[in-house]
């Protein structure tokens, strides 16, 4: 159950729905068990300079390694960056989850 997190300053034009169905997109294409990716977008009234900052978690798998890694990081970028169509300072992590970490889903 992957999640992503879309930060950036309110000045941007930005589609983050737009954006956050992309970046499911990407992670099913590296990783086709991956699941739905929960997303979050949070624009910033008060910033200092234009810019976005993109956080994607995964949960750790063995077929997560580096060069699946690096590749979907790299895909990430190139189709985020596709999405924007203005000058930015652009930032995109890509985080594993630790040992202690639960997620499931609660039914109320």
């Amino acid at each position: 159950m992957p999640h992503a997190e879309l930060k950036y300053s309110s000045d941007l034009d930005i589609d983050a729905k737009a954006i956050l169905a992309e970046i499911e997109t990407v992670i099913l294409e590296h990783d086709s068990g991956a699941g739905a990716c929960k997303g979050r977008a949070y624009p910033a009234g008060q910033y200092h300079h234009s810019h976005i900052t993109i956080s994607v978690a995964l949960l750790t798998k063995p077929h997560r390694d580096e060069a699946f890694s690096r590749s979907l990081l790299a895909d990430l970028e190139s189709r985020i960056k596709a999405r924007l169509h203005q000058p930015c300072e652009f930032s995109l992590g890509l985080s594993y989850s630790t040992p202690f970490y639960v997620t499931n889903f609660h039914g109320g």
